[in-house]
């Protein structure tokens, strides 16, 4: 998952991302805080209740989702 370089712009995610939480893996550590999943499927954005990231679900769903 790439960094987002820009904080006012959200973080682009794909299937291949899901399930979604927040922070990401690749977070530095003074960027953690307790995992949060989110659910960028249903209206295909999501924000962090934690740290206020911003989430787009781009690309193709995976199949089974609505």
């Amino acid at each position: 998952m790439p960094e987002n370089q820009d904080k006012n712009q959200p973080i682009a995610v794909t299937a291949k991302d899901l399930p979604l939480h927040c922070p990401m893996p690749d977070a530095p550590l003074w960027a953690r805080h307790p995992r949060v999943f989110l659910d960028v499927l249903k209206t295909g954005e999501a924000a962090c209740p934690y740290c206020g990231a911003k989430y787009s679900f781009t690309g193709e769903r995976p199949s089974g989702h609505h």
